[in-house]
């Protein structure tokens, strides 16, 4: 007896002839290794063209985030690193002695999410993210800094100490890290790591 994954690749191959002896003569020839516009109207997808890309927001369920599928591993961890110190509660200063602590303040909060994935290797303030990783937003992940508080912006979704969250009853500004969805950056610094 053929197992399914077998079964269901055996029946893929035989879809695929199909469809190829049913293509216009010139359809299957090689371009040369170059994309041009007249070919991108026959209906061939780039797969980085955005009206097809994974989405990028993550979901917030029971106060956790959930990664968007197609995430890049990266992301996933510094958002499964957020998840593990959600609901602690604020303390100025909480998480920069070390990374773990039984209370973080802002950028406290950031740098153990950051932690996750590496793209930082020690906890730091929010002065300090001003200078870090590159300018402007990322893709991925943002952090808005000023000298006076720093969130995360990740998969969409706000990893942030403050703000009232209209969203969850009962979660205001101080009251720990928290995932929320976006506020106003205005008077805030973008920051970035590279490649997200």
């Amino acid at each position: 007896m053929m197992s399914l994954p077998l079964r269901t690749t055996l029946f893929a191959a035989c879809l695929l002839s199909g469809l190829a002896c049913a293509l216009p003569t010139g359809a299957l020839a090689s371009t040369g290794g170059t994309t041009s516009a007249s070919h991108n109207n026959t209906g061939g997808v780039s797969p980085t063209d955005p009206r097809f890309a994974p989405a990028k927001k993550g979901k917030i369920v029971a106060g956790l985030a959930v990664p968007p599928v197609g995430a890049p591993p990266q992301v996933v961890e510094v958002i499964n690193a957020a998840n593990q110190i959600v609901k602690t509660p604020y303390r100025y200063g909480g998480g920069h002695r070390s990374f773990i602590d039984t209370a973080y303040d802002c950028s406290g909060s950031v740098s153990f999410a950051l932690h996750g994935a590496n793209f930082v290797t020690s906890p730091l303030d929010s002065s300090s993210f001003m200078s870090w990783g590159l300018p402007g937003k990322g893709k991925w992940i943002t952090v808005y800094t000023n000298p006076g508080h720093a969130f995360a912006m990740i998969a969409g979704l706000r990893f942030d100490t403050g703000w009232r969250n209209r969203n969850v009853r009962g979660t205001f500004p101080g009251s720990g890290p928290r995932w929320a969805k976006a506020r106003p950056t205005r008077g805030f610094a973008a920051r970035h790591p590279n490649g997200f």
